[in-house]
C-alpha cells in the first residue's frame, strides 16, 4: 500500500505517525508536501474531525488518505479541551499557550481529581467520498501533573501523567511514548482493520 496522503499538518503528528508506520511499510506523502492545506476542524467528535480531514485531503490529492483527530479529556473540567485541544487558547494557539490555559483552569484541583485521557481516532478512505472508511481508536489514561516536566512528545505531554506511572509523557522516550499511546492504539486497530480488508498485507 503505497501513494497515500496524511491529512495533517501538525509537525509532531507528523513525526510520530512516521515512526509508528515504519515497522509496517506503509508509505504516506504528507499533504503539506502535495501543497494542500488544512480543512477547518468543525465536527462536534474526534471521528468527525478525522473524517473532514481525511475527505478533505483525499479530494485534493485524487489519493487514499489517512487522517487522525486526537486530544485530551480531563474530567475536572466536564471533558474539556476535547476536540479544542489543538486550539484551546484560541485559533492558531502554541502547545504552550494551551497548556498554560488549561493549568490555570485546574489552578488549585488537587492532584486525585486531574484525572485525564489523550483520545486517539485514526481514519481511512479509500476515496473522498468513500462509503465504508476504516477507523481505529486509542484511549491513555492518566492524570495532569501540576507542573509541566520534560522536553519530549507535544500538545500537553509535558503535563500528562499516564495511570501507573511517575513521569509525564514529554519525560517518556519516542519509543517508550510509541509503545503505549492513544495514537499507537488507533493506528495497531487501523492496521488490523486494513489487513482485514485486503487493503494492506503485512510485508
Amino acid at each position: 500500500m503505497t501513494g497515500a496522503v496524511l491529512a495533517s499538518a501538525n509537525p509532531g503528528k507528523l513525526r510520530e505517525l512516521a515512526a509508528l508506520l515504519e515497522p509496517y511499510g506503509l508509505e504516506l506523502l504528507s499533504q503539506a508536501a502535495l501543497g494542500i492545506g488544512s480543512v477547518p476542524e468543525t465536527g462536534a467528535t474526534f471521528l468527525d474531525n478525522a473524517l473532514l480531514k481525511a475527505r478533505h485531503a483525499s479530494a485534493a490529492a485524487q489519493l487514499p488518505a489517512l487522517a487522525d483527530d486526537s486530544g485530551i479529556e480531563v474530567d475536572a473540567l466536564g471533558g474539556r479541551p476535547g476536540v479544542w485541544s489543538a486550539r484551546y487558547a484560541g485559533e492558531g494557539a502554541s502547545d504552550a499557550a494551551n497548556l498554560a490555559r488549561l493549568l490555570r483552569e485546574l489552578d488549585g484541583v488537587p492532584e486525585r481529581r486531574r484525572t485525564a485521557r489523550y483520545q486517539c481516532v485514526v481514519v481511512w478512505v479509500r476515496t473522498a467520498d468513500d462509503p465504508a472508511p476504516l477507523t481505529g481508536t486509542g484511549t491513555w489514561e492518566g492524570r495532569i501533573a501540576l507542573t509541566p516536566r520534560g522536553s519530549g512528545g507535544f500538545g500537553y505531554d509535558p503535563a500528562f501523567v499516564p495511570t501507573g506511572g511517575r513521569r509525564t509523557a514529554a519525560e517518556l522516550s519516542a519509543e517508550e511514548k510509541n509503545r503505549v499511546s492513544h495514537r499507537a492504539q488507533a493506528l495497531r486497530a487501523l492496521v488490523a482493520a486494513l489487513e482485514a480488508c485486503g487493503v494492506y498485507s503485512r510485508p
